[in-house]
């Protein structure tokens, strides 16, 4: 697949970030950019002054390990796993708006140092141009300790990072985003592993059902609410179908299932700390 000139000519500029830095450490989730991030690093530095870091914890989907393994296996990018706890602050658990910064706080403060360790110039995120725009408490935590966001920097879009990571063949470059589960639990509802495990549970089962596209499970206590792009939805929607798909999710420990259209950032909309979706 071709690149649009546009985005090949900020994809140079990319490598010259890179090759500018010398040497970078990225926070690597196996997302759709963070591994063009790493891929286009790898290239720019070499293996050599390059590392993959992936923060585990209860709030990382454990499909998403997955992909971000393969992503690395695949282009052979140098990966290192560190285990990250911020379920164990109180802040963070008690699930406020500003979660987010808790859980960067605790994965930054601890990728910094392994940065230094490594001889490593730079650290960076995948944060891109679009996510600038919505509610990201994260992105202080992330300055707090220097991390740049080089694809944010020079403008990247989603659509520009999804068209180059098609281009260089990576996989990931029409996965549909993935934050972490704690997202799918509404502020205020406190953050545990249980409930995690719940949420995680419920989106593989109806992945297994052979759904795609776009999928959150938001959850209400006892009731999930599943939501689904427009296509899927109408499927789904058919009463045996339906039937199907709510089994799935009562099997993974909820009482009562809604479904309804996705919504990107649907519960920020909810709390009233973002006007709209992204």
């Amino acid at each position: 697949m071709d690149t649009p000139r546009s985005v090949a000519a900020k994809e140079q500029r990319l490598l010259e970030w890179f090759r500018a830095q010398g040497s970078v450490l990225i926070g690597f989730s196996g997302g759709v950019d963070s591994a063009y991030l790493a891929c286009v690093a790898l290239e720019a530095v070499g293996p050599a002054r390059c590392l993959a870091v992936i923060g585990r914890s209860a709030s990382y989907p454990a499909a998403q390990w997955a992909q971000a393994r393969s992503v690395a296996d695949r282009f052979g990018i140098p990966v290192q796993e560190v285990d990250t706890d911020e379920l164990s602050d109180p802040r963070y658990a008690a699930n406020p708006t500003d979660r987010c910064y808790f859980c960067k706080q605790e994965l930054w403060t601890r990728l910094a140092p392994i940065a230094r360790a490594h001889g490593l110039a730079v650290v960076v995120d995948g944060t891109n141009a679009d996510d600038r725009k919505d509610h990201r408490p994260g992105a202080r935590a992330a300055a707090e300790q220097g991390v740049r966001s080089p694809l944010a920097e020079l403008g990247f879009t989603k659509a520009e990072i999804r068209a180059a990571s098609a281009a260089r063949g990576i996989p990931t470059w029409d996965q549909p985003s993935s934050p972490c589960l704690s997202s799918r639990l509404p502020y205020g509802t406190a953050v545990t592993p249980l409930r995690l495990r719940v949420v995680e549970h419920a989106e593989a089962a109806v992945r297994a059902l052979g759904v795609t596209g776009n999928l959150r499970v938001r959850y209400f206590g006892t009731r999930a609410r599943v939501e689904l792009d427009p296509e899927p939805l109408a499927v789904w929607s058919a009463p045996a179908a339906r039937a199907v798909l709510e089994a799935a999710v009562r099997a993974a420990g909820f009482a009562e299932v809604e479904l309804q259209a996705f919504r990107s950032g649907a519960l920020n909309v909810l709390a009233g700390v973002t006007g709209e979706a992204d």
